[in-house]
């Protein structure tokens, strides 16, 4: 996937600055810094709130619910943890300024990886180098901190659809099943999947880090996607839940014969997001699980007729799935009783279904930017004398007025200033820089 920087007689190892003669690319502030150490406390939490859950099925002994917790939690686990060791070996001849470059050189990160601790690696790595920013004044590691923070998004997108969301298909099966169909557990579940809406969000402000400055995007359109993603992801894990707590042998069939169909069409579209030959299946597949749930941009282009299908598509399949629950509830009516009719949840299924199309509408139409690729990636870049060196100190910049990506391979090269000894180049995560070409083509 990545691309080898083109070059005019010269080998190209550049960033590109900002047209106002050289503030960083990208600037990690504080608030960053805080979002990213609450979401350590939060995923810490999480992993608590796993073992706890997990303990309680034990005492239950409920043994059936309790092995597939342990599946989920273990196979999102390993998913999480093989993107995480693929991105390092694919960076390996990158910069070393970051936490990981300590254990390099002891062949420990394969190590880490293997006992699920990859993860925990890269936060410590991101609160290394934003307190070493803030506390020296060290503004260049603003480019590797936010570098870092890239992978976590994305990393946190992945865990959402491959461990949360599934999760939640599971509790809201086991109190449909259970009969616990109260306010509380009603709440709970919605809180499920606002958080899961949450991450989706996240990574989408991720995304706007690549934007130019003249298209911005406020946290009104922020709000506006993170409420049709609930809108639509909601229907669709409450359809899954509510068919598999009526027809629990089906269900695995169900979402494999869909996940084939998925990755046949993620393959067919000839993604290119990774490095490596058996990196790109895992991507593929990883898509297929994600699209199971919700859409996700894989390649560049007008993706209206692709994302049309799609939501017609699992429409129609939130609607059968649905409409088997409630023929199974009518032919055999459970011991407990529903709050409302089936009838009438199926309605508001899939009502909130069509008003989070409505929603997704009203985002791409007034709040989604569409900004071709700059002339800068797709030619050669000139050699041109520089009488002074670039500032690479300047902070009136925050994230999100960002310009372009840059194109380096390999060490970093050094930047020589007029004050002091050399300091690395910015890095720019090249991985979502590709991403949010897709996003915002």
């Amino acid at each position: 996937m990545l691309e080898q920087p083109q070059t005019c007689g010269i080998e190209v190892y550049s960033v590109i600055m900002e047209e106002d003669g050289g503030s960083p690319l990208f600037k990690h502030t504080v608030s960053d810094f805080l979002l990213t150490v609450g979401g350590l406390v939060f995923f810490l939490l999480d992993v608590g709130l796993d073992a706890w859950a997990v303990v309680s099925f034990y005492q239950e002994e409920d043994y059936v619910f309790m092995g597939l917790l342990v599946f989920l939690l273990l196979g999102s686990s390993a998913l999480v943890q093989a993107f995480s060791w693929l991105w390092y070996h694919y960076d390996k001849d990158g910069t070393e300024t970051t936490t990981e470059s300590l254990v390099k050189n002891l062949c420990s990160l394969k190590i880490l990886h293997l006992f699920q601790m990859g993860v925990y690696l890269r936060y410590a790595g991101v609160v290394r180098i934003s307190i070493c920013g803030f506390c020296c004044g060290k503004r260049y590691m603003d480019g590797d901190a936010v570098y870092l923070t890239h992978d976590l998004s994305l990393l946190r997108l992945i865990e959402a659809f491959s461990e949360s969301t599934p999760q939640l298909v599971l509790m809201i099966t086991i109190i449909v099943q259970r009969g616990e169909v109260e306010p509380i557990t009603i709440l709970k579940a919605l809180g499920s999947a606002s958080a899961i809406a949450i991450s989706v969000t996240m990574y989408h402000r991720s995304l706007r880090s690549f934007l130019p400055d003249k298209a911005k995007q406020g946290w009104f359109s922020s709000v506006v996607y993170f409420l049709w993603n609930l809108l639509l992801i909601g229907p669709r894990v409450g359809a899954v839940a509510l068919f598999a707590s009526a027809f629990p042998c089906f269900i695995t069939a169900h979402f494999l014969s869909s996940w084939m169909v998925l990755f046949f069409f993620a393959w067919r579209l000839k993604t290119d997001f990774m490095d490596s030959a058996g990196g790109e299946w895992l991507y593929r597949a990883t898509i297929g699980l994600i699209w199971y749930f919700s859409w996700f941009n894989v390649i560049k282009g007008d993706t209206r007729c692709r994302s049309t299908l799609y939501h017609t598509w699992i429409g129609v399949d939130i609607g059968m799935l649905c409409g088997l629950w409630v023929w199974q509830m009518k032919k055999n009516p459970p011991y407990f009783e529903l709050p409302l009719d089936p009838h009438v949840i199926l309605g508001i299924m899939i009502s909130f279904y069509i008003v989070g199309l409505g929603l997704k509408v009203i985002y791409y139409t007034y709040s989604h930017p569409k900004i071709a690729q700059l002339r800068e990636d797709e030619r050669c870049l000139k050699a041109e004398p520089r009488s002074e060196p670039e500032d690479l100190t300047s902070d009136s910049h925050d994230e999100v007025d960002s310009r372009v990506m840059s194109h380096r391979m390999g060490p970093t090269e050094p930047v020589k200033t007029s004050s002091g000894p050399p300091e690395p180049v910015i890095r720019v995560n090249k991985r979502m820089r590709n991403l949010a070409d897709n996003f915002y083509s």
